[in-house]
């Protein structure tokens, strides 16, 4: 009986394997992605149950940044972040793609400034551009 227990635990789905690499924080989310079609396995679109080996590429579309990752070990329990971080290796064009994006969020920040809560006359002025506009 342990060698078929043994056995199950090479065969991890795709939301396990997810979960337990900290890129979703439970296995529902993980399984609501895969099933939007935000989670690709080795280019095609996966599903919950789809099992996972080493060297497949998993491509990871959340917050509106894909990445790209090879999977470099198989768990089905969820670890310290250091030992999930062991369990895939991200590509090089995925991490130049996301030091790229971090740039433009910080470039788009920078130029939103905010001096606290509007006073009464700000209130006033953006309810007349709300009156006027409708």
């Amino acid at each position: 009986m342990k060698e078929k227990s043994k056995q199950l635990n090479d065969d991890v789905r795709i939301d396990k394997w997810l979960w337990a690499a900290r890129f979703y924080k439970t296995r529902r989310l993980a399984t609501e992605a895969i099933q939007r079609g935000k989670i690709t396995l080795n280019g095609t679109r996966a599903k919950p149950s789809k099992t996972v080996k080493e060297g497949m590429s998993v491509g990871i579309n959340k917050d509106g940044f894909e990445r790209i990752v090879i999977i470099k070990g198989i768990s089905d329990k969820r670890g310290p972040a250091p030992v999930a971080q062991q369990l895939y290796e991200e590509t090089e064009e995925s991490l130049s793609k996301k030091e790229a994006h971090i740039l433009e969020m910080k470039s788009a920040h920078a130029f939103i400034r905010t001096e606290g809560r509007p006073n009464k006359k700000d209130r006033r002025l953006i309810h007349r551009f709300k009156q006027k506009n409708q």
